[in-house]
């Protein structure tokens, strides 16, 4: 979870929601490391999670993302939950939940829907008290200018 704050951190600095993802191989190499673009890049898709599954795929010449595990600071939405389901990583394991939009779980559970053709593990909460404050500051920044 430490990379993906670092990306998080990054992106806040570059005014986007600070959101960072790393994806790691089943051997613990680190495959790809995004921070949300979305505002840099004026792509509506450009979260996180899109970014480093993407770039993961690059890295291996393949889509499938199997054995490898999406790490993100703040609970993927149903874009990213449908994109992770869709690689087929074998494990998501995030930090703070999104009550008003995350999908792993807390709003939705698009990867345990048992209609999907697989269905990731997931672990939460994993240093959610730091991520969840990255956010926090983030949005009481905005709100003061």
């Amino acid at each position: 979870m430490g990379l993906a704050l670092i990306d998080a951190a990054e992106a806040s600095q570059r005014g986007e929601v600070p959101v960072g993802a790393v994806v790691v191989a089943s051997d613990g190499r680190v495959l790809a490391r995004r921070g949300n673009a979305r505002e840099s890049s004026g792509d509506p898709t450009a979260h996180a999670e899109i970014l480093a599954l993407r770039a993961a795929a690059s890295v291996l010449g393949e889509w499938r993302l199997s054995g490898c595990t999406l790490v993100v600071t703040l609970e993927p939405c149903t874009m990213c939950a449908g994109a992770a389901v869709l690689a087929r990583v074998d494990r998501i394991v995030y930090g703070a939940v999104d009550e008003k939009g995350g999908a792993v779980g807390s709003l939705w559970d698009v990867v345990r829907d048992r209609r999907l053709n697989h269905r990731p593990e997931v672990v939460m909460g994993v240093r959610e008290e730091e991520c969840a404050s990255l956010l926090s500051a983030f949005f009481a920044a905005r709100r003061e200018h």
